[in-house]
């Protein structure tokens, strides 16, 4: 049977719920893995989850909402603190993960605008573009996948 699967994976990270993006990235380090082309576009709500660490150096995800209440969770952080547990590869793994197999990393630059946050509130550990939707569609591939999370 003959390879069927796409040339690339395109995601648009839209949501802010952490459970959806903590899988936008488990697809992502999934297909780098098999050495699939992967960008992500981080746009609205989502760009949050990428914000600088507080001034104790908590990353600023572990204090945003849980959304999805898996298993209780109070918060992002305790979500993940559960996923760990369940030996799933936590938030931080799976970030590192997609930035040493290569992924792109876009943030909206009118995502940003829109929730008031600016680019300097971002994390800096990642290599992390700022660019718009045409940066975005002129990356994706033809015979590739673009999924919406």
């Amino acid at each position: 049977m003959a390879n069927t699967r796409p040339d690339k994976l395109s995601v648009v990270v839209f949501s802010g719920e952490f459970g959806k993006v903590h899988y936008a990235l488990v697809l992502a380090s999934g297909a780098a893995a098999i050495d699939m082309p992967v960008t992500l576009f981080f746009t609205m709500e989502a760009c949050r989850l990428l914000g600088k660490p507080t001034a104790d150096g908590t990353p600023v995800w572990r204090v945003l909402p849980a959304n999805q209440n898996q298993d209780g969770a109070a918060d992002a952080g305790a979500m993940d603190d559960g996923f760990a547990q369940k030996n799933i590869a936590t938030f931080e793994d799976l970030l590192t993960a997609c930035a040493s197999l290569g992924v792109r990393f876009i943030v909206c630059e009118m995502g940003l605008k829109a929730i008031g946050m600016s680019h300097d509130e971002l994390r800096k550990d990642l290599n992390l573009e700022i660019a718009g939707v045409v940066t975005f569609f002129n990356d994706a591939s033809r015979d590739g996948s673009v999924i919406f999370v």
